[in-house]
């Protein structure tokens, strides 16, 4: 037994996973120590860590941004494993009660009864209740009839239930977000019409990929082989769509609260998956080069998809703008004969773009730049914030005492510390997961990205298994930690590029529903 409590069996386990015993030991200690919390030293805001493109720079953009796209150098990465869980979760809930009266559930008066109200007066809208009607017609029951009377116990059932529509199993993506008169169409589909409207290149193909659950790859490929040849004969393209999906390598040991591994009945390692951190890896595998991201939950209906694209084009113009000037500024620093003039250049860069001073010798100047230019850049949209739960751009404070600007979820500040609090709470802009990012070098070599993980910045969640209670490390986020070593650039977006799905009534905004 080692100084983790892992006995030779253990070692096994971990090395038949893919995983390292090192890896694992580290993992042990985390849990032990508790969350390292992020120094928040301000929020960031416009002019302070936050770009405002005026419409004469959004146009001279464009350039860079069709330079990219003609050379075929953009993808679009979309997370996608998620389950729709959390979107139907006061319908759950109402199905466990056998609670689904109208009339019952008015008198009731609480959040979650709201939720459902809202869900029973808005039923007709969903892009989902054509489907529901069929199935349930098919079975001898009639939805439009139930409704009516308010009695929705059967058609909550039949949506959420194996022997109906199953929404409660799938991920989001395979949910049906929009109506058209045409017919619905699925998250899913959605994105990949989305795209073909900033990705393609001049031959006509996009590229995208979409990292999901191994239980619903099947269901993916089989949509995406229903869709593909009218999409590209409608849209005049061809893409190629991939999928992968989270490594077990990237899972991570769980404790019990005793801190003590934690260990199923046949007295083998609880390994869970460990958040969608890990996915940096995915990323990491495409050896991809101009890479949007996206969640699968954020993207509007046709005629709302204009204004996403022409700020979609401006953040890559933007990444391309800037990171031809980084190149530029390594290059000169990689002469031999690169003096005070390549160093000052280069210094004034970092300054004015990445708020850093580099101080020392000349030498030391050119060492430091280097490292701080040499990294994966990425622009992030921006919005005003609006309440929507999340993270937000602040101004953190390293281990070093150097600032960077970092995108912070709230279960990374101390919720013992009021002062860190008020700051969190002072942000005055939003990050709706809207990001460009540069994943190669100056010389078109992929960057290893495991190593601009911060690997300290993880939350512990207690959760349980079997009745048991336990604690389970998360990876940083992918947003968060894992690219917390990267230049991070932020332009403010207009709020209208950003209406997520996080409940199944967000789908009943003015956003989601027809023109």
């Amino acid at each position: 037994m080692g100084d983790a409590d892992l006995y030779d069996a253990d070692l096994q386990q971990i090395a038949a996973r893919g995983m390292r015993a090192d890896d694992v030991h580290r993992q042990l200690r985390q849990l032990r120590a508790g969350c390292s919390y992020r120094h928040l030293e301000r929020a960031c805001g416009r002019g302070d860590g936050i770009r405002v493109l005026a419409p004469s720079e959004i146009e001279r953009l464009q350039d860079h941004y069709q330079a990219a796209r003609a050379a075929g150098r953009l993808l679009k990465f979309v997370p996608a494993s998620g389950a729709a869980t959390r979107m139907f979760k006061s319908l759950l809930r109402a199905r466990e009660r056998n609670d689904a009266n109208r009339e019952a559930v008015a008198a009731r008066g609480d959040a979650e009864a709201h939720e459902l109200l809202q869900f029973m007066d808005g039923f007709a809208r969903f892009a989902f209740a054509e489907d529901l009607r069929h199935l349930m017609q098919a079975n001898g029951l009639d939805a439009a009839a139930l409704a009516a009377r308010g009695c929705f116990g059967e058609i909550i059932d039949y949506l959420l239930a194996p022997h109906g529509l199953d929404y409660a199993a799938l991920p989001k993506g395979l949910v049906r977000f929009h109506r058209y008169a045409t017919g619905s169409r699925t998250a899913f589909e959605e994105h990949l019409r989305e795209a073909a409207g900033y990705l393609c290149d001049d031959r006509g193909v996009y590229r995208l990929h979409f990292t999901i659950s191994p239980q619903h790859r099947e269901r993916f490929a089989a949509l995406l082989g229903e869709l593909a040849l009218a999409l590209e004969q409608q849209l005049g393209v061809r893409f190629e769509v991939g999928f992968s999906e989270q490594k077990p390598s990237t899972d991570t040991v769980a404790v019990g609260l005793d801190n003590r591994p934690f260990r199923t009945d046949d007295g083998r390692l609880l390994f869970r998956p460990g958040g969608h951190g890990a996915l940096i890896e995915n990323l990491n595998d495409l050896a991809a080069d101009i890479v949007c991201i996206n969640n699968i939950d954020n993207v509007l209906p046709d005629y709302r998809q204009p204004i996403v694209i022409k700020w979609r084009q401006a953040l890559i113009g933007l990444l391309v703008a800037v990171q031809r000037e980084i190149f530029a500024h390594l290059s000169a620093l990689d002469q031999p004969a690169a003096g005070a003039a390549a160093v000052g250049a280069a210094a004034r860069f970092v300054q004015q773009q990445l708020a850093l001073e580099v101080t020392g010798s000349e030498a030391e100047q050119r060492a430091a730049l280097t490292a701080v230019l040499d990294r994966p850049l990425r622009v992030c949209g921006v919005v005003a914030n609006a309440g929507e739960p999340g993270g937000g751009p602040f101004w953190v404070r390293g281990p070093q005492g150097r600032l960077s600007v970092q995108i912070v979820e709230g279960a990374e500040v101390d919720p013992a510390s009021p002062a860190q609090q008020a700051v969190f709470r002072s942000a005055s802009h939003f990050n709706p997961v809207d990001l460009v990012c540069g994943v190669r070098d100056r010389r078109g070599r992929s960057f290893e990205l495991s190593r601009f993980v911060d690997p300290e910045a993880v939350f512990i969640a207690h959760k349980s298994e079997a009745g048991r209670n336990l604690k389970a490390l998360e990876r940083p986020g992918l947003w968060n930690g894992a690219m917390a070593r990267w230049i991070t650039l932020l332009v403010e977006v207009p709020a209208t590029t950003f209406c997520p799905v996080k409940t199944v009534t967000d789908l009943l905004r003015p956003q989601h529903q027809p023109e």
